[in-house]
Parts: structure tokens; sequence; C-alpha cells
């Protein structure tokens, strides 16, 4: 059975922030408990994958593993984000058992649902302490019914490195072995930029340490105070069309039956939802008009894991405006960074039930966006 000490609560205790502008302000970040661990996964080849048109499935593989970790802990909040081509966590000891299980069983499922390999590692603070680092977590709030974490210090950077160099590996399990993956669907289509261009960034740090928050904060501030750009998710909410272009995916995310049974279940499901959608009718607790603006709201399109994470819609004149102070402030040593211009976002969606506003809406750019930014910012290194 469960039992519960103060490092399980310790995640509960982080009050949240609703101004993404204080991202980089070090007192909104607390260091995670030393006897907790990180979850770091990603998707081998993802810009391989991404090229075939498969970024739906390469998203739904690191939505998945939020989903998967979150079911097996019995849905109470953990620190998570989400990296487009994978994912990273924190939990602590009590739930580490569950977390590898849940990890190793996404893996699995990744290979044989989707035909992609997954890399999946564990690794403890107390190492990544011992080697100088620090992993800290603050709370984003986009709207009052969900949060989001966001880390610093530069441990969660290192475990991802450390996994892609084969370390703290944890191994896939058993073929056949199927994660819960209850909640996870991508049936929205994709989003059109209403300006333009949508923006995929990843900036991380550089040689010069000490500038980096100030390069961040710069970046962020051009970026919110421009009426050039804003979220990438329509006010009403993302197109919804049926037969939803993501019912494969979610097919294949279920259990139990044949995968022609779980096809035919997905189609007959959506396609009740769209026409609640469609025609604003109410349904056991589910109002379309109250979701769809709690879509909007939760929608996690910016974010920080030792690095910032954004993608925007703007005028591709704000575009390269962008693109200018981040070449700026790469050539001062303080970030490198990577973006990826598209003309559509995506999201990929966690609703443990419909009729509860603290649903999950992972955002990312639909012809390359996260992956595509991060293939740019390894060309700076070489």
């Amino acid at each position: 059975m469960h039992t519960y000490d103060a490092t399980d609560a310790f995640y509960g205790s982080v009050q949240p922030f609703r101004d993404f502008g204080r991202l980089m302000d070090p007192s909104l970040y607390r260091p995670l408990p030393d006897d907790w661990l990180v979850g770091v996964a990603d998707i081998v080849q993802s810009t391989k994958a991404i090229a075939a048109n498969r970024y739906k499935a390469v998203n739904m593989a690191g939505a998945a593993v939020i989903a998967a970790v979150t079911n097996a802990l019995d849905n109470r909040d953990f620190p998570f984000v989400f990296g487009g081509d994978g994912a990273s966590f924190a939990v602590s000891p009590h739930d580490a058992a569950r977390a590898r299980d849940g990890l190793a069983a996404t893996a699995t499922w990744v290979q044989e649902a989707l035909d992609l390999t997954m890399r999946i590692a564990l690794v403890p603070i107390a190492e990544l302490r011992s080697r100088g680092l620090d992993v800290r977590v603050a709370r984003y709030a986009p709207s009052p019914h969900v949060s989001y974490a966001m880390f610093s210090g530069g441990g969660l950077a290192w475990a991802d490195a450390a996994m892609k160099r084969g370390e703290f590996a944890v191994a896939a399990a058993v073929p056949g072995s199927q994660p819960d993956l209850t909640g996870l669907s991508c049936r929205f289509s994709e989003m059109p930029s209403s300006r333009g261009l949508i923006l995929s960034i990843l900036v991380v740090p550089g040689r010069e340490v000490a500038m980096f928050r100030e390069a961040i904060e710069d970046v962020v501030t051009l970026v919110e105070t421009s009426p050039d750009a804003g979220r990438p998710v329509p006010s009403g909410g993302p197109p919804l069309r049926w037969p939803a272009p993501g019912a494969e995916l979610e097919a294949r995310a279920g259990h139990g039956n044949p995968l022609f049974i779980r096809r035919l279940a997905v189609h007959g499901w959506t396609l009740f939802v769209y026409l609640l959608m469609r025609y604003g009718i109410s349904a056991g607790g589910f109002v379309p008009g109250v979701y769809m603006q709690q879509v909007v709201q939760n929608s996690d399109f910016r974010k920080f894991d030792d690095g910032l994470r954004m993608v925007i819609d703007c005028t591709p004149a704000l575009g390269d405006q962008v693109e200018e102070h981040l070449a700026a402030a790469a050539s001062r040593g303080a970030i490198r960074y990577g973006v990826h211009r598209q003309s559509a976002a995506m999201m990929t969606c966690f609703t443990l039930a419909a009729s509860r506003p603290d649903h999950f809406h992972f955002v990312d750019g639909a012809q390359g966006g996260y992956a595509s930014a991060a293939t740019a910012l390894k060309a700076t290194l070489n």
C-alpha cells in the first residue's frame, strides 16, 4: 500500500504563478527533494519520422509518457513537461516504481503501436547534485484550472544528454505490455496561422550563463508585448472535423478489444463528440462552449525546462525580429538557439474527464515543431 510523506506533498506546496514574463525569477523555483528522480524520454531519429510526415505520431508518443505516468500515479499532481518528441518529469521515491513501470510500458507501446523507438531513463536527483547541477521547479498556471511545471538548474538538460548517451537507461517492458493511456487523444485538426507564421522557438544557455536570463527576458518581452504575436490556438478553439485526424492513433492507444473494434469505437465516439460540439449540445456536465474556452486557456504553448520553448502565431516580420534578437544574443555567447517556421500548429490532448476543467493540451508546430528547432540548434553546435 502507498504511504505518503513530506516529499510526496512537495509539488502541491509550490505556489503557481500567472505572469509568464516572470519565468526567469529565481524566487519562483524550489529545489526538488534529494531523494526524487527525474524521468526523461525521447523518440530516436524523430527528425526522420517528421520528414515522413509522422509528426502527429511523434507528438502522441511524447504525450503518452505524461498520460501513462499520470494514470500510473492515480492522477496525482507531479511535475512534467512536454517536449514535442518526448517528455520529462520528476517523481518522489514512493512513486518511482510505478513511474518506471509506466515508462517501460510506454516505450514498448510506442515501438509496437507507432513503429517508433523511444529512449527512456530515470536519473536520481542526488546524482545530478553530485555533479554540481540542480533541478528546481516552478508552476506556471496559464488558467485557474491547470498548471505546468517549469524546470531550472541544468539537471534536466544533463539527464536528457545522459539518456542519449545510454546512461541510466530503463529497459522497455516485455512485448505486448500496454500502458494505461486513458484520456490521451489528438482529435483536433491542425491550427493554421492567423498572422502568417507559426514559429517554434528553442533557446538554451550559451557560454555566458550569467547573460542567459537577460536574453530570455528580452525575447519573452518582445513576444508578449507585440500586437503581432499571440497564442497559436484560435480564440474559438482548434478546428474540429470528422472523421478526426488522430482517430487511428487514439484507437492504437486503447487496449482490450482487437484494433478494428477500437477503431469503430473511436469513430463512433468522436462522431458523437463532433455533433455535440457542432451544435452546442450539453450532455452529462459537458458544456461545449465552456470546454472549448478551457482548451484555449489551458493550452501549453510556452514553457521552460532548462531552456525556453515557445510556439507562437506571429507575422513573418516579427518572426524576423525574434530571430535577429536571438542571433545577437547568440553572438554574445548568452544563448544557443534553434527555430522552425511552419504554417500551422497542432495539439495533443490529455483529458481525464471532459466535464472537469483540468484538461491538458500540448501544442507543437505542425510541420516539424520543436524537433526541427532542436535539429537547427544542433547544427549551430557543429
